[in-house]
């Protein structure tokens, strides 16, 4: 475990740096990621064929990525059950990563609020708030197409990530970003390249995959910079908050109502995947990036580290 780096604002020196090195440039950096977006940006309207009707017996998530893969429940599961536990946590997912990306676009344009307007930095933010627009659009749309109900959070997760994006400093919203992003993507990059899955569902991950690959190049540079420059109080408050995000965001991934919904006790269901050393091992393989990541710069201290390990995120 690195130690963390020491705070400094830009005027201190021309040159930035953390335990991973040198920063780059920040207008550098969002120049780069805008090139990307012109040459690499999809339109899910007409990039995917959303009348093509579904393949029988393809699944619309990985069964290896499902919570209760490999419980004692899974077991006695019937594969028609099972496939319809696949299409309606694809739905859970779906849902909450619109949940997530509406949480994000706040937090991005709180962000350059007070930033010069033709920056390139902001006129990335803006791009990427486009980016997580199609996307939430696209999540809806595969729902209503897989004909399973939405999936909000609940209320309690609600309330409290209102008020976690109310008392946000700039580096937590970075790191909260990272959170949302990292494990998803993890997953989706198992996604689209497996046949086993239906192609709608494998489209709208591989557009995912590929757009938010830039997003979390920004977050991760831009996380990077305000840990260096921010004061001692800001770090110190970003590193509870991101560990408060990580246990509401563990918590929030696996919507119970999915038991419900294809005919299994609730109660037994979330019990089992509780105790699932492969549901755990799935959820920390899936953070492991992020977590290294956050552990090199800094985030992972103290009270914050204690609540990233009890989310079940960090071994």
């Amino acid at each position: 475990m690195t130690s963390a780096p020491t705070a400094m604002t830009e005027t201190d020196t021309d040159v930035l740096r953390d335990a991973l090195g040198v920063l780059k440039d920040r207008e550098q950096v969002a120049e780069r990621l805008l090139d990307s977006s012109a040459k690499h940006s999809f339109d899910p309207d007409t990039e995917l064929d959303w009348d093509a009707p579904l393949e029988e017996g393809k699944w619309f998530w990985p069964p290896e990525l499902l919570s209760l893969y490999d419980t004692p429940l899974w077991r006695k599961m019937p594969a028609e059950q099972r496939q319809d536990l696949a299409r309606h946590e694809a739905a859970a997912l779906a849902s909450l990563g619109i949940w997530f990306e509406i949480i994000l676009m706040q937090l991005l344009v709180r962000h350059i609020y007070d930033k010069p307007v033709t920056s390139a930095h902001v006129r990335y933010a803006l791009t990427e708030i486009a980016d997580e627009c199609r996307h939430s659009q696209m999540f809806a749309r595969m729902i209503q197409k897989g004909g399973a109900p939405a999936y909000p959070v609940s209320r309690l997760h609600h309330n409290l990530a209102r008020v976690l994006k109310t008392v946000s400093t700039t580096p937590g919203s970075f790191a909260c970003t990272l959170l949302g992003e990292e494990i998803l993507d993890w997953m989706q990059r198992l996604t689209f390249p497996d046949e086993r899955v239906q192609p709608l569902v494998r489209g709208v991950t591989r557009i995912h995959v590929i757009e938010e690959a830039r997003h979390v190049r920004y977050a991760r540079e831009e996380l990077r910079r305000q840990m260096v420059t921010a004061p001692r109080w800001e770090r110190e408050l970003t590193r509870i908050s991101s560990g408060e995000a990580a246990r509401v965001f563990s918590l929030a991934f696996v919507n119970p109502a999915v038991y419900d919904r294809v005919g299994l006790d609730r109660r037994e269901a979330v019990a089992q995947v509780k105790a699932s050393g492969h549901r755990r091992e799935v959820m920390q393989s899936g953070a492991r990036r992020l977590t290294d990541f956050l552990d090199e710069i800094g985030v992972l201290r103290g009270v914050g580290r204690r609540l990233w390990r009890s989310s079940g995120l960090l071994a």
